[in-house]
């Protein structure tokens, strides 16, 4: 079952929500809990690095490059 929450956005951001809305017709809920789960997606890779990053500098980790080169 869905909660619903009550939120309340400055009138530039409601006017840009309107016009998403209207240009990919669809709800507002739908917009909004796309960018909710993307928001969430990205917090949580976030804090998964946050805790790994001292293990690949000990490794000598320190770029994409590296690791790129250290699976391949």
């Amino acid at each position: 079952m869905s909660d619903t929450i009550t939120i309340r956005l400055p009138k530039k951001l409601q006017k840009e929500l309107n016009v998403v809305t209207k240009t990919e017709k669809t709800s507002k809920s739908e917009v909004v809990r796309e960018a909710v789960s993307r928001y969430l997606v990205v917090k949580r890779f976030q804090q998964l690095r946050k805790q790994v990053l001292p293990f690949a500098e000990a490794e000598g980790l320190l770029t994409d490059e590296d690791i790129f080169k250290a699976i391949s």
